[in-house]
């Protein structure tokens, strides 16, 4: 027996769930077939929002890597597979070097809008169309010397400039910061300086055509490698590095120990000390902020790991302060990867990411202007109805100050006219009793109008106006206070034709 109770009251308590939710269904149902036109407005605005305020992220992005055979070659390679797992496809663009790269950047007409460049490059006029998403590695000035033409050991910078030194080419990054350590020597020019590209640099030395080379290239570069291949290659020692640090900020110091470079042939033969400028991921400020994510995703996936002159974590970083820092940058170094990324394909992530950003302030503006939507629709169902309430009023009034027996057809008409109207109205379930006030009074004004007609009499006409005036007050009370629906609306009021007795009822949703 207590297990049939228990029966019982489960039954009902799923009983009352279920009709619950039916009753929400349809509440919502209800809503969606009242405010359907708002609600695709609304969705309309959204999409529309979505597209020009925050338009998707292109599927095509250009990426400045210098000249060929450096170091930033064999790093946009993995940066251009890290983007195509994100079905974003990254071209690779060769230049003569830093110089062309900043000027394709400053450049709004120019698609490129991403490059590598070295630290010390930039200038504040730089500032005002580019953007920092941070430096990404350590690129070391090498000075390379010929054992067979100099001795080790040897320590006056002039004494290099004694024979043919290549710098790099005007333009590049190599030759730039060539530039500032000569300055910082007070070197005005040499007639034994060769200018000529990394490459064409490091192919020169090899063939002992340049006695001396100075480098600024990652240790992956194809080029550092060749050269540091060749037996008779040996590292010019900063021994002032920190003074090279104090007096240009965007230098750091590097140290490589001995043995580091080769075990095998004790490659450096002492503990040696360079000075490193850092690679920057420079871009145009319009970069659509997803992609300027994913270069920074890209950066701590590639750059993030323990390298040669690196510890783990250190990059990226903000450390060149001469261009402003992106906000998308200032995001991920304070928060780190939005949540979303972190479980969701890129696209998906950065589609959800842009609909949330925008539907916050268009919730903002919707979530009123949907609420007010059953109250908006109340409103105008009692202004019809009021509007019919009002033509009753005139027709009666008519009927007292001027009534005419030969009228009595187009009394008649003008009635069901009124009448006509109010079986058009779309009532919602909350104004039933306001729609069946406003049928009664006009079954009243029918009824009336035949009594009327049947005594033909101004007299009779005047002694049943108030009772009119009471039916039409009742019912306006009514269309007022839907708890006033049902009341008497006049002593003698004849029972007119009902909507269930009249056919095309007023409509209810």
């Amino acid at each position: 027996m207590t297990m049939t109770k228990f029966e019982e009251d489960t039954r009902e308590l799923l009983h009352a769930l279920y009709e619950t939710v039916l009753d929400e269904a349809r509440s919502l149902v209800s809503f969606v077939r009242d405010a359907w036109p708002m609600l695709l407005t609304l969705f309309l605005i959204l999409s529309v929002g979505i597209w020009f305020i925050r338009p998707a992220p292109p599927r095509h992005v250009l990426l400045e890597i210098g000249s060929q055979g450096g170091a930033y070659e064999t790093m946009g390679k993995q940066y251009v597979a890290f983007f195509a797992k994100n079905g974003i496809t990254l071209e690779l663009v060769h230049t003569a070097g830093a110089g062309e790269n900043i000027a394709r950047l400053r450049d709004q007409n120019d698609p490129l809008q991403a490059a590598f460049v070295q630290g010390g490059l930039m200038r504040h006029a730089d500032a005002q169309e580019l953007a920092s998403l941070g430096s990404i590695d350590y690129e070391p000035l090498w000075f390379f010397y010929r054992a067979d033409r100099f001795k080790d050991g040897e320590s006056e910078d002039m004494h290099y400039l004694s024979q043919p030194v290549a710098i790099g080419e005007p333009g590049s990054g190599t030759y730039a910061q060539a530039m500032h350590i000569m300055k910082l020597l007070g070197i005005a020019d040499s007639p034994n300086l060769r200018k000529m590209s990394n490459k064409e640099g490091a192919e020169a030395f090899r063939r002992g055509d340049v006695s001396a080379l100075l480098l600024v290239e990652g240790i992956d570069s194809e080029n550092l490698q060749s050269v540091l291949k060749d037996p008779v290659t040996r590292i010019r020692n900063f021994r002032r590095a920190a003074a090279y640090t104090k007096l240009m900020p965007f230098y750091h110091e590097v140290h490589i120990p001995e043995g580091a470079l080769s075990l095998q042939r004790n490659f450096p033969e002492h503990n040696t000390t360079l000075v490193a400028t850092t690679t920057s991921l420079v871009i145009d400020k319009n970069m659509h902020p997803a992609i300027q994510m994913l270069f920074l995703e890209a950066a701590r996936s590639i750059n993030g790991q323990r390298s040669f002159f690196s510890r783990n974590g250190e990059f990226p970083a903000y450390k060149e302060s001469i261009l402003p820092e992106s906000a998308v940058a200032k995001r991920f170094y304070a928060r780190g990867t939005p949540f979303l990324m972190d479980y969701l394909p890129f696209w998906l992530a950065e589609f959800i990411d842009r609909v949330f950003l925008l539907c916050v302030p268009m919730f903002a503006f919707a979530y009123p202007v949907i609420k007010s939507m059953p109250t908006f629709r109340l409103g105008r169902v009692r202004k019809r109805i009021n509007e019919i309430y009002g033509a009753l009023k005139f027709l009666e009034q008519d009927l007292i100050t001027h009534y005419e027996p030969e009228q009595q057809a187009d009394y008649v008409k003008r009635l069901n006219e009124i009448e006509q109207k109010s079986l058009a109205l779309k009532i919602p379930n909350s104004m039933i009793s306001d729609y069946y006030s406003l049928r009664s009074t006009i079954d009243f004004m029918r009824s009336w109008m035949q009594r009327t007609d049947e005594n033909t009499g101004a007299h009779s006409v005047a002694a049943v106006s108030a009772e009119t005036a009471v039916a039409v007050t009742a019912g306006e009370v009514a269309a007022a206070d839907p708890n006033i629906a049902g009341a008497d609306v006049g002593k003698d009021a004849s029972p007119g034709p009902t909507s269930a007795q009249t056919p095309n009822a007023g409509q209810t949703s």
